[in-house]
């Protein structure tokens, strides 16, 4: 048996009559593309990369197919895309909001225990408290919000308000205003797999609510840790190119 299965099997299932969702979980689809569908397609920006720089293809994880977006929003929605990557917040190392962390391409531990949970992301070196008692409001969006948890039999349901309009849900330019409210469900679905939705409500932005949905999936490999990813160093040429007199650039680095 390997350290990792017997990690696995000396885990709880359960803490304080709750799922353990205690690990490192990881989606591995590409919503952190684009949560709609698309098909595989180039990075011309980047064509010193060749096929390296490509997107690759990845179905809907919107349930209802596509995001219901105000005429108005749509028309933002395509301004964000035609200007990424360099409006994405992402490539500017700010934290990612909810839900985009979750399904990023990298992956986050929870921390359970037997009050409030913590969720650790590494890019921006970025977490969130899920407040089970403590039901607040923020003085102030921010870029994670508050989040507020409880448990409706084994499903943990956690509320997220207080955004700032910031963030974007993924790197197709795809946004939301201040007024966003997020409701995450975590369910277990075994002791690797999470079915995780989020419904989003944003009347200022979409015409009605809409969810997305997929699993999670725990890592199981020996040792399995989190690895910082501080990422302000690699921005700071996007951020500061004018005052670094840098041009953008149009060719591929030249081998030596």
């Amino acid at each position: 048996m390997s350290a990792a299965q017997a990690q696995q099997a000396q885990r709880p299932a359960t803490i304080g009559g709750h799922p353990n969702f205690n690990g490192v979980w990881q989606a591995l689809n590409g919503a952190y593309w684009n949560l709609e569908a698309h098909s595989a397609a180039p990075l011309d920006a980047f064509w010193g990369l060749g096929a390296i720089a490509s997107i690759p293809a990845g179905k809907s994880l919107v349930r209802e197919g596509t995001i219901p977006y105000l005429p108005a929003a749509l028309e933002q929605r395509n301004k964000n895309r035609a200007t990424w990557p360099a409006d994405d917040p992402e490539a500017k190392c700010y934290m990612l909001g909810i839900p985009r962390a979750t399904y990023h391409n990298m992956p986050f531990q929870i921390f359970q225990g037997g009050g409030d949970l913590l969720m650790v992301y590494p890019f921006a070196a970025t977490n969130r408290i899920i407040y089970m008692t403590d039901f607040s409001e923020l003085p102030v969006p921010s870029w994670m919000g508050k989040s507020t948890g409880k448990w409706e039999g084994n499903v943990l349901v956690i509320t997220t308000t207080d955004q700032n309009e910031k963030t974007w849900f993924d790197r197709a330019g795809n946004f939301h205003s201040n007024q966003m409210k997020v409701t995450e469900r975590f369910t277990p679905m075994d002791s690797s797999h999470i079915r995780y939705e989020a419904t989003i409500d944003d009347p200022k932005t979409f015409s009605k609510p809409w969810t997305i949905e997929m699993p999670l999936y725990r890592l199981m490999e020996d040792n399995v840790q989190l690895l910082e990813h501080k990422c302000q160093p690699f921005a700071d040429k996007l951020l500061y190119h004018d005052l670094m007199h840098l041009e953008p650039q149009t060719k591929p680095a030249t081998a030596k």
